[in-house]
Formats: C-alpha cells, sequence, structure tokens
C-alpha cells in the first residue's frame, strides 16, 4: 500500500506526552513534509514519580515539553482532555460512555468535529491501564455505523510502543510498516528528547538505542532500512 499523505488529516490520540513520539513519531514528520495535517489529543498528565533524580516530574514541566514537541513535529493543533492527578493514571476508573463521549463529539479534536482521514491509537494490549481504557474508547467511538450520518476515518491504526512487549498474551506482529527515512527517524529521536522527564539512557525502553532498534527492526521485516509498525484496525479504498 502506497499513501500519500499530502492530502491526509491525521489524528494521533496519545494517552500521556511522550507517546505519540514514541508510537508514530516518524509518521509524524513524513506526513507533514508530505502536506497532512497533524493533530495530537492527549488524554491525561498530572504529576508522575519516575526514575529521575528528584524521583518525580509535575504536569506544568509537562506541558512545558509539549509546547517544544509541538512546535519541533510543527502540529496544527493539540489538546490536553482530563488533566490533573484525579485522572492521570487512572483513565480505567472513568466510565467508558464519558471517555467514548469525549473522543467522539465532546473535545475540540473529536471525531466528529475535526473529522480526520487517518485515526492513530495506541494498541489495546499494553499493560498500561491509560492506554487500554485511551485505545478502548477510541475503538468504541469509531464503531461501524451509516457513515452519512457519522465520521468515519478511512484508516485507522494501532501503534506501537517498546514497553507493549510486556503482554500476558500473544499479539501478531504489526501488519503494515511505514518507511523512514534517516531524517524521519532523527525527528522521532529529536522529539523524544524533548520529552526530557521521559526520555531514559539506555537500557531503557525509551532510550534512543531501543528506539532505533525497533526502527531497524521493523524495516528489515519491510525489506528496507528503518520503519515503524502498525498494526490496521481500518482500511477503506
Amino acid at each position: 500500500m502506497t499513501m500519500d499523505w499530502s492530502q491526509e488529516r491525521l489524528l494521533v490520540y496519545s494517552p500521556h506526552p511522550d507517546d505519540e513520539t514514541l508510537g508514530c513519531g516518524g509518521l509524524m514528520h513524513k506526513a507533514k513534509r508530505a502536506g497532512a495535517e497533524v493533530y495530537v489529543q492527549f488524554m491525561t498528565v498530572g504529576d508522575t514519580a519516575d526514575q529521575s533524580p528528584r524521583g518525580f516530574s509535575t504536569a506544568q514541566e509537562r506541558h512545558t515539553e509539549i509546547k517544544r514537541v509541538a512546535e519541533h513535529f510543527h502540529w496544527d493543533d493539540w489538546h490536553m482532555a482530563l488533566p490533573g492527578d484525579a485522572n492521570h493514571l487512572r483513565l480505567d476508573g472513568l466510565p467508558r460512555v464519558d471517555l467514548t463521549r469525549l473522543v467522539e463529539q465532546e473535545s475540540p479534536l473529536s471525531i466528529a468535529r475535526l473529522k480526520p482521514t487517518v485515526v492513530l491509537l495506541p494498541h489495546r494490549t499494553s499493560y498500561n491501564q491509560d492506554h487500554q481504557a485511551t485505545a478502548e474508547a477510541v475503538h468504541t467511538a469509531l464503531r461501524p455505523s451509516d457513515n452519512r450520518l457519522r465520521h468515519h476515518p478511512r484508516l485507522v491504526l494501532a501503534y506501537e510502543e517498546a514497553a507493549d512487549q510486556w503482554r500476558t498474551e500473544p499479539v501478531e506482529p504489526p501488519n503494515l510498516i511505514v518507511e523512514l527515512q534517516e531524517e524521519g527517524l532523527s525527528a522521532k529521536l529529536q522529539g523524544m528528547e524533548l520529552y526530557g522527564s521521559q526520555s531514559h539512557r539506555h537500557p531503557h525502553t525509551r532510550s534512543e538505542l531501543t528506539l532505533r532498534s525497533l526502527a531497524v527492526l521493523r524495516g528489515m521485516q519491510a525489506g528496507v532500512a528503518l520503519g515503524e509498525g502498525y498494526h490496521v484496525l481500518r482500511h477503506l479504498v
């Protein structure tokens, strides 16, 4: 499948700031360079315990990082749906119907308002509860129906992250590889670097070497040098 990204409008669902870059930073760069529109819907962020010298990162720090990353990738817009500690790492405690309504209609970047042609979301088998809740809500929001009444994006892809390999159930490998050039991978790595509170030295699932290694592996599987892997959930031709 060959895509002309120049005419596409991408909507990326990112449970937390950095998931969008980890999962589809290369594709965002590639599509934007081709002339596409790119929007990012963050679901939540809060003060987070981590492995930094201080032992935590604040929501304010991470909002600052988002602004830098947005400028780096030249996003057309982004939005934070449910900020604050009451929601961060607790999306699984919210009713699915509320999350689905937000995704489908209520957010400024909702599917009904934005009418994206391509939607990208986390894989539902991630160990992280916020990833699972986001994936399920988007999946429900994109349920089959009459496309004269509800918008149906033509392409729906679940992106992968290296940490997703920690799973309790077997999952098929990605069935779509997006070829990246070195420039695109470098843009992805630079974007992750701008998430200073979340990037780590190797060995870590968010280290530069891990991201490059996964890109080399996915590229090799498609007979090219570099790639990003996705699971196709819908492809209307």
